[in-house]
């Protein structure tokens, strides 16, 4: 599939297309689902889910960064599949109760987002983390909710070249926690055999 599209830019970087491939493998969106984002900005996974999902719901609590999703979005008009809406609304405020697929790109109010990703049975949730101690609080709410599945760390690096060689400069780390609301196939099939959970 042909990279995005970003020519206007939210004053903050877009979520790294190297980053954004390992999101949407760990989001696995299909046609039929409905995906969200909290805090869209540039609108980089946002556009990325709208080629593969059936339904976007993008919230922006900013104004302008909203307003840059939304001209980025027409500058990928072409590639996009997905009904999209945007939202100009801080989460939990705004948030659909029928997502099957959310991802959280900050750690603003993301306590609150995940109660509601709890509450209303997401089934797919990633959160991205730039610092080591948000990444503490937010694996230790995950867990604290049942959501955890996993946690990945990585680092992308970029060659160029260095007096007729390859050197690399090396980007932030990324903390990412993956999870989800819904039983897996492997607890249903247990409960299944035992005759549901005991009380």
């Amino acid at each position: 599939m042909p990279s995005i599209a970003l020519p206007h830019d939210a004053k903050a970087g877009p979520t790294k297309s190297e980053v954004r491939a390992v999101v949407q493998s760990k989001l696995e969106l299909e046609p039929d689902d409905h995906f969200v984002e909290v805090g869209s900005c540039t609108g980089a996974v946002t556009i990325e889910a709208a080629r593969r999902a059936g339904s976007v719901t993008a919230l922006e609590r900013k104004a302008e960064r909203l307003e840059t999703t939304e001209k980025n979005l027409a500058a990928n008009d072409a590639a996009i599949r997905a009904d999209v809406e945007l939202r100009n609304a801080e989460a939990p405020d705004g948030l659909p109760a029928d997502a099957d697929a959310l991802f959280l790109g900050g750690s603003r109010n993301f306590e609150d987002v995940l109660d509601h990703a709890a509450e209303t049975g997401v089934d797919r949730i990633v959160m991205n983390v730039s610092r080591l101690e948000v990444a503490g609080r937010a694996a230790a709410a995950f867990r604290e909710r049942d959501l955890l599945e996993e946690v990945v760390q990585f680092q992308v690096s970029h060659g160029y070249e260095l007096a007729g060689a390859t050197s690399f400069n090396s980007d932030n780390p990324v903390y990412m926690l993956v999870g989800s609301a819904t039983p897996s196939s492997d607890e249903t099939d247990t409960e299944a055999r035992s005759g549901g959970t005991t009380q």
